[in-house]
């Protein structure tokens, strides 16, 4: 059994593995997963090492013929990585706030005990940094978000959210990158476009880069 406090190590098929680090979800933590999954990428049959939001995906050319070595060596990696810091690019995104994408503004303010206004102007304080990319193409899990505002996650989730909205789920906030399914509060949107595959780099958006909401307008 895994120690609460140690790393937890699954393989995913035959094709890959998922190593989830414990600790909080936070820059400094996240910044050793980018740590891995750098050193990780230059090792012999890894096709490609993956960070998500606190952990690490490998995926193999061929299946590890020595998986005890392979375990052995993500966890020695772990315990050696500092924090590398990825120096990015800052985005400011014209957000607006409530109608009818952000919808659920007011449900948010009433269950923190804000005004709408006030979840506007703490939502859209920070610097959030990019995490990881994940969910669908394009989208991107930003770290930094003021704990004021945390909402719990839907229980039933809404079948379609629009395209640049932004929403909030639990302790985490993000921006939809194109219509789907969704389990988090939208409170607003933006017109920028986060994927494109026709461009030489699809997502618009890596780990390390930043986005500082602006507050375009607000609609109650």
């Amino acid at each position: 059994m895994t120690a609460p406090d140690r790393p937890r190590i699954s393989l995913l098929g035959t094709s890959a593995l998922l190593f989830e680090a414990p600790g909080a979800f936070d820059l400094p933590h996240q910044r050793r997963i980018w740590a891995l999954a750098a050193t990780a990428s230059k090792w012999p049959d890894i096709r490609e090492a993956i960070p998500g939001i606190t952990n690490l995906m490998l995926t193999f050319e061929t299946p590890p013929r020595e998986l005890d070595t392979l375990v052995a060596a993500l966890n020695d990696g772990w315990d050696e990585a500092e924090s590398l810091a990825i120096g990015g690019r800052e985005i400011r995104l014209p957000v607006t706030y409530g109608g009818e994408i952000g919808s659920s503004l007011q449900s948010v303010a009433d269950h923190c005990g804000l005004s709408v206004d006030d979840v506007v102007s703490i939502h859209a304080a920070p610097l959030y940094t990019v995490f990881a990319l994940g969910s669908h193409p394009g989208y991107c899990y930003l770290g930094g978000m003021d704990p004021r505002i945390t909402m719990p996650r839907r229980q039933t989730p809404l079948q379609r959210s629009a395209g640049g909205s932004v929403s909030i789920g639990g302790s985490q906030t993000g921006v939809s990158a194109s219509p789907g399914p969704s389990g988090w509060h939208a409170i607003g949107h933006t017109s920028w476009t986060f994927f494109d595959p026709s461009w030489p780099t699809p997502a618009a958006l890596a780990p390390g880069d930043t986005i500082r909401f602006e507050i375009e307008r607000v609609i109650r």
